[in-house]
């Protein structure tokens, strides 16, 4: 039951956004900054949802005399282009978000993670573009491709789309300005633990 929620949930956001990614965005607290991540995929995404729509014109021919066969697959594939299209339109309008003392990783509508400033032990930009999942590490991918490590000094939970629970303590992301990111955290854990004042005299 809680998979089945979790997916619709899923299914909502993703839905959602494509909305959104038409209409005008909400404007953001004043303190809040946002960093995309979605500029190494858009090319693929709307090349998939192109093929999808050509492959939905094909079977439109070859299964013109079955009706019932034509309309399941008409579904299914107009479901596969707009499925395509919201994901990208996820990662558009549900960038990171570094807002306050806490910061929103993110990635389209699948994953929303709020790691407190103050469970942050490290933020540094490295590029991979390989990843082995192993325990306590998430991996959030864009093209194959990370460019921002954080270190927990605590956990924090990441709750998957099935509704699963993991702790993480270490997360690897994608950003478009990944140096933009690191210096954004570390001013504002900086700012989180001012210098005490030195001494009068």
């Amino acid at each position: 039951m809680r998979a089945a929620r979790g997916v619709l949930r899923h299914q909502a956001l993703l839905f959602g956004s494509l909305a959104r990614w038409l209409l005008p965005r909400r404007r953001l607290p004043l303190d809040g900054q946002e960093f995309g991540y979605a500029r190494g995929q858009g090319a693929m995404l709307f090349g998939l949802a192109f093929a999808g729509a050509v492959e939905t014109a094909g079977m439109a021919v070859l299964l013109r005399h079955h009706p019932v066969a034509h309309t399941v697959m008409l579904v299914l594939d107009v479901y596969g282009v707009l499925f395509a299209v919201a994901l990208h339109a996820a990662s558009v309008v549900r960038p990171h978000l570094l807002d306050g003392e806490l910061l929103r990783v993110r990635q389209s509508a699948q994953v929303d993670l709020p790691v407190p400033l103050a469970d942050i032990a490290s933020v540094r930009r490295e590029s991979r573009a390989t990843h082995t999942r192993a325990d306590g590490e998430l991996d959030l991918p864009v093209g194959a491709q990370t460019s921002v490590t954080l270190e927990l000094a605590r956990p924090v939970t990441h709750l998957t789309v099935l509704g699963r629970s993991r702790e993480i303590r270490l997360v690897r992301f994608q950003a478009d300005d990944a140096d933009a990111v690191v210096r954004a955290v570390e001013r504002a854990r900086a700012a989180l633990s001012p210098l005490p004042p030195g001494p009068v005299g």
